[in-house]
């Protein structure tokens, strides 16, 4: 199942640029301003499920606490992932304060809808300082059974290694730079692969062996490559997730900002293919580093 109809998003309480998370994420346009944002993010994000929602896409919010002191809360995708087969995975998250978004009471709350037949928790590896920040760093193809991912600190290939144990999936590694030469922290702000496309930023990938061996890969799965400038990359076109509807049609999400930078021909591809559900969350990406696609965990488990 490539696709899902089902997404979980957290609805942040204090939302503000992380000055823990500033350091690896390029994104990320850190303010000191003492301007209090979280009203504002909370308006953009009560708006971009209420799209998503008239796209046909089923969305389970889950309110964050104050008390928890979590401001990238509202980026569930990198420290929860959810398969078909009925399995939960909890991840090993590089900032502190993230370490606090893994909430067990989300967890049951999957638990009780959804039909889960194994919770695997990565996160012991933190005490190692291996990081694996869930499908923030892993790009499924599930048909194929392969995953695609970028080297940062974010992204422990000891622990990859184990998820491949503990899974049936291949891990692509490669190197992604920004353009200041800068290890991209998250490969899904520079890939996104759907059913149909891979929208991918090539340039990022200065190794020219290992750019075709992932446009090989790529191929082999049955893609058509939509490649993006850097330019594009920063103004988050990869940042982008493929969902279906209650009817079986492609959906895409992402943001207002990253349809924008998509050339006439590109956008002519995808809208001919999918519906867009676009999101005006200008304020999320600036100060969190992270786009339309960061804010959604697909729940791939079968309801009960």
């Amino acid at each position: 199942m490539q696709t899902a109809n089902t997404v979980l998003m957290v609805r942040p309480a204090s939302f503000y640029a992380n000055p823990q998370t500033v350091q690896s994420n390029s994104f990320q346009k850190y303010s000191l301003s003492l301007n209090d944002v979280t009203h504002e993010a909370q308006i953009a994000f009560d708006q971009y499920v209420n799209v998503l929602r008239h796209s046909g896409i089923n969305v389970i919010v889950i309110q964050d606490e104050l008390i928890n002191e979590t401001p990238d809360s509202i980026f569930p995708n990198n420290w929860l992932s959810t398969s078909a087969d009925g399995t939960i995975f909890t991840y090993p998250m590089e900032a502190l304060n993230r370490r606090r978004e893994r909430r067990p009471e989300i967890v049951n709350h999957l638990c009780q809808n959804f039909v889960v037949n194994k919770l695997i928790d990565l996160s012991p590896y933190e005490n190692r300082n291996f990081f694996f920040e869930g499908t923030g760093v892993l790009i499924f193809d599930h048909n194929s059974k392969n995953a695609f991912i970028c080297r940062s600190t974010r992204s422990s290939e000891f622990v990859g290694m184990e998820y491949e144990k503990l899974t049936d999936y291949k891990l692509h590694w490669f190197d992604a730079t920004d353009q200041e030469g800068k290890a991209i922290y998250h490969t899904n702000v520079m890939l996104s692969v759907g059913k149909r496309f891979a929208v991918v930023c090539l340039e990022s990938i200065h190794n020219q062996h290992e750019r075709e061996q992932l446009i090989t890969v790529l191929e082999e799965c049955g893609k058509q490559i939509i490649d993006v400038t850097y330019e594009q990359m920063e103004n988050f076109a990869c940042n982008i997730l493929e969902l279906v509807d209650q009817l079986n049609a492609p959906v895409y999400a992402m943001s207002k900002r990253a349809w924008s930078a998509f050339t006439p021909e590109q956008q002519n591809q995808i809208s001919q293919y999918a519906t867009l559900a676009l999101g005006e969350i200008d304020i999320i990406e600036d100060l969190g580093g992270g786009g339309a696609r960061c804010m959604l965990a697909e729940i791939n488990l079968q309801k009960k």
